[in-house]
């Protein structure tokens, strides 16, 4: 008779250390040796869980069984559970290898093909699963007090970090993860784009900051591309804050499990809290799902950032007298009737001559705009601290890729190495690309510390002045265009205007002299993400 031998372990470590296959396979081959059997074929599923059929290698043997003429006609195994630990995929395989006129036959669990031996192997897979889940259970609980006391379990560090040895407690080494100077950079470059632009445009969306980034040849950790998928997990990883999170998802289904569930693991942050946050904010204010229809553009300077106090909905043009008055009217009460809104209406002039005064004699002012952001001269101070840091790191990378490759020429020049040899031109090349990436990534640090850099008072002055002659003088889209550069919304009451806009969005126009409009802050609520969209 045929036989094909299935190998089956769970863990990396026994793959590794070679504990279980070869002998798996040596009482395999003497169980078929000792009934005359022919073993045809071998199957080896080195490092799989048994609880689920998704495998690679019993994929293939059952295609193999079940596609007629195979080439043996009885499956051996160790022990049932090395088929299968989930007692409905045993008895459903058994059953279907059956129909194909293929038996499978434990070494260690020898039953017979009978009614009792069925019902006996039945109750071992209910035993093996109960096992398994148990086993898994006493791991989990076992990982959870590890990430408890802020070691790592394992797997890649996310992309900006490494894992390091912490501490040896036995034959054990505790890992944690810790910052990679060169892949941090990156994770900041990212947030700063997102968030501020990169000074010739807007804050970048998801989709032109993944383009930005590949175009100018930066890649992921393995050298691909980087993806939007890939992006968008980044941003909104409160690991980079120093928060990283394990037990977030069931491994099987990928379903986030209750927050009661999952452990806080704290790690040394890329970003800073705030910028974080802020970027969260920003994401769910981008939403497609979220975000209204497109402000149609028109020859009216408060067009989309006009709003009911009421109802939130848009002031849109109303005219009387055959065009000789015009008004911003409340458009929910002009389209659903006064049951919907009571409405209100402002002569447009009037709102237009309010709002642009407003701006320019309380917030256009060196002296409005340096107190609004005041904390911003705070954290350039404390920044002064981390830049040291960060830059001491890059440069000791800087050193090291240096030396590497140092090492590298030296064994050629000593005539230890040939030169032509194609394994040490790979490492040669490799540790070419690790010292550039060092270097570029040291001196982009170095740039963000420039004089030119940081918002002083010279630059809110230059701003002032500009922002104030643009938004008062000049054709409507002209000056529309550097209104909409500063605030978000004009809140249209009874009795008061309200007027919102953000710190962050002065600092940078304030980086920009204002020089030229910024365009629709993207993430405003009225607005497209695509700036390109907002013409």
């Amino acid at each position: 008779m045929r036989a094909a031998l299935y190998l089956r372990v769970s863990t990396g470590r026994q793959v590794d250390n070679d504990l279980s296959i070869p002998d798996q396979r040596r009482q395999a081959l003497a169980y078929c040796a000792t009934r005359n059997w022919q073993v045809t074929v071998e199957f080896v599923e080195p490092g799989a869980s048994g609880t689920d059929d998704r495998r690679p290698e019993l994929q293939r043997l059952l295609d193999m069984a079940t596609a007629g003429g195979a080439p043996f006609e009885v499956i051996v195994v160790h022990s049932f559970s090395r088929f299968a630990r989930d007692h409905f995929a045993l008895e459903y395989h058994v059953r279907r290898l059956r129909k194909a006129g293929i038996r499978l036959v434990s070494i260690t669990q020898d039953l017979g093909e009978d009614t009792l031996g069925t019902m006996v192997r039945q109750v071992f897979a209910l035993f093996d699963e109960y096992q398994s889940k148990e086993n898994a259970k006493h791991t989990l609980r076992a990982m959870q007090e590890n990430a408890r006391q802020g070691f790592w379990n394992g797997s890649k560090a996310p992309y900006g970090y490494k894992v390091i040895d912490a501490e040896q407690r036995g034959a054990k080494t505790k890992k944690r993860i810790a910052i990679d100077p060169i892949e941090a950079e990156v994770i900041r470059l990212m947030f700063r784009l997102f968030k501020e632009g990169d000074g010739k445009s807007g804050p970048l969306g998801v989709k032109a900051l993944t383009c930005w980034l590949n175009e100018r040849g930066y890649r992921t950790r393995v050298g691909a591309r980087w993806g939007i998928g890939q992006l968008h997990k980044i941003l909104t990883s409160p690991t980079y804050k120093g928060e990283y999170r394990f037990n977030r998802k069931v491994w099987k289904t990928k379903e986030a499990k209750p927050e009661s569930e999952q452990i806080t693991v704290p790690v040394e942050p890329i970003i800073e809290a705030g910028l974080f946050d802020a970027v969260q904010a920003a994401l769910k204010a981008r939403n497609p799902k979220a975000m209204p229809p497109r402000v149609v553009t028109g020859p009216i300077l408060l067009t989309g950032i006009a709003t009911c106090a009421s109802c939130g909905g848009g002031m849109t043009l109303r005219t009387g007298k055959s065009g000789r008055y015009r008004y911003y009217t409340c458009a929910t009460c002009a389209q659903q009737g006064k049951a919907a809104c009571k409405g209100r209406s402002v002569p447009m002039q009037k709102l237009d001559d309010a709002v642009t005064a407003k701006l320019a004699d309380d917030l256009l002012t060196p002296a409005r705009v340096g107190t609004l952001l005041s904390k911003l001269f705070e954290r350039q101070a404390a920044r002064e601290t981390d830049h040291t840091q960060r830059l001491t790191a890059l440069r000791e990378k800087l050193a090291e890729g240096e030396r590497r490759l140092g090492r590298l020429y030296e064994i050629i020049e000593n005539g230890i190495a040939d030169p032509s040899d194609p394994t040490l031109r790979e490492r040669i090349a490799a540790a070419k690309t690790e010292r550039d990436v060092a270097q570029v990534a040291f001196d982009r640090a170095v740039a963000e510390m420039r004089p030119d850099a940081r918002i002083n008072e010279e630059k809110i002055a230059a701003f002032a002045r500009v922002m104030r002659e643009n938004v008062i003088n000049g054709e409507i889209p002209f000056r529309r265009a550097y209104i909409r550069a500063v605030i978000d919304q004009v809140e249209v009451d009874d009795n008061e205007i309200r007027i919102h806009g953000r710190r962050s969005v002065l600092e940078r126009l304030v980086m920009g002299g204002g020089a030229t409009p910024a365009g629709v802050p993207s993430f405003v609520r009225k607005w497209r993400t695509r700036r390109d969209s907002n013409s």
